[in-house]
């Protein structure tokens, strides 16, 4: 079955080649997160898309479905973006196509040599491709970006290797020396995510980590302490930062869209289990600020602006209630 669709974005996505838009300038990778290195990867193939030529050349991420290391695990692996936001960062940075390649053992059996003459050249017709320094491809990752170039060529397709993102931890200090150089990666983001450090993830990434979801009905057990919430019902591939209390921004998408989105409020949001009713799930609660009507059904956007505190358990629910009015007002202070 193909996974084709244009996902209600100016964004083609398809898992055959067959079916892809040709010809194309190409950006290879995993990209997940999408982050500021994944960006530098693309913004070469999406500057080619706009040059002035006779036939259009469709700006193309190929990418793997699904992730390599869950296929070689055989264990489900979260996302920093799941489908859905992969296609809206993408369409934002002005990509055309999504290309999701089957990994399989078929694809995993090609050699280098064979994967660019099949995928890139035969089916997909490149006459440009991106990729990242540390990129690997091939049976047994035997292919660099470096191999690539020269297979490539032999094509007379040039091939764009770019440099690795570094990011610079300065220090708060006068002089404002840099003590830190770290190279930007999906790994680090869901580690520095972990820690609850949105802060920092959202430098890494280059805009804030979001949860998008639909807004479903929970116990209601906000509404008796004062403090109603809306219960997010996220993709279950959704990678989900440190349990705890964050402040966040609410945006709401626009009905007939899944483009544009108006911001509603900001407020405060719970991710764990709320060990004080002896809650045995995960779920995902935001308190909206100055926001009253029906959210049932919404999709949301909920941007993390900042980490307030780990999730505790409370001896009771005014404790609970105290507590979260406390929140409530750290977090309009950081909004100002």
């Amino acid at each position: 079955m193909l996974n084709l669709s244009p996902n209600g974005c100016s964004v083609w996505v398809t898992s055959s080649t067959e079916l892809a838009l040709t010809p194309t300038a190409v950006a290879l990778g995993k990209f997940d997160g999408v982050h500021r290195g994944h960006q530098r990867v693309i913004k070469p193939i999406s500057e080619s898309s706009e040059m002035g030529r006779e036939e259009h050349i469709h700006s193309t991420v190929v990418t793997f479905n699904p992730h390599p290391q869950e296929f070689f695990s055989g264990e489900p692996r979260t996302l920093l973006t799941p489908l859905d936001e992969k296609v809206q960062q993408l369409r934002l940075l002005g990509v055309e196509q999504l290309v999701l390649l089957p990994f399989d053992r078929e694809l995993c059996s090609l050699t280098p040599l064979e994967f660019v003459e099949k995928i890139l050249v035969q089916q997909l017709q490149a006459t440009q491709i991106s990729v990242g320094q540390d990129f690997r491809f091939g049976s047994r990752r035997s292919g660099t970006a470096y191999d690539l170039q020269i297979i490539a060529a032999s094509y007379n397709i040039p091939v764009t290797i770019t440099s690795l993102e570094i990011d610079t931890i300065q220090e708060e200090s006068a002089q404002n020396q840099p003590i830190e150089m770290t190279r930007i990666s999906t790994s680090l983001i869901r580690s520095i995510l972990g820690e609850g450090d949105v802060e920092r993830a959202q430098q890494l990434l280059g805009r804030p980590y979001s949860l998008h979801g639909t807004v479903i009905k929970g116990q209601q057990l906000g509404r008796t302490i004062g403090f109603p919430t809306a219960n997010l019902q996220l993709p279950k591939d959704k990678f989900l930062p440190s349990n705890g209390v964050y402040a966040v921004r609410v945006f709401s998408e626009i009905s007939g869209t899944n483009e544009q989105v108006e911001f509603l409020a900001p407020g405060v949001m719970n991710i764990g289990n709320r060990p004080t009713v002896n809650g045995e799930n995960i779920t995902v609660e935001v308190h909206l600020f100055d926001c009253s009507g029906d959210l049932y059904g919404r999709k949301l956007v909920v941007e993390l602006a900042k980490f307030l505190r780990r999730e505790t358990k409370f001896a009771s629910l005014e404790a609970l209630k105290s507590q979260i009015q406390l929140d409530c007002s750290a977090a309009k202070v950081f909004f100002g």
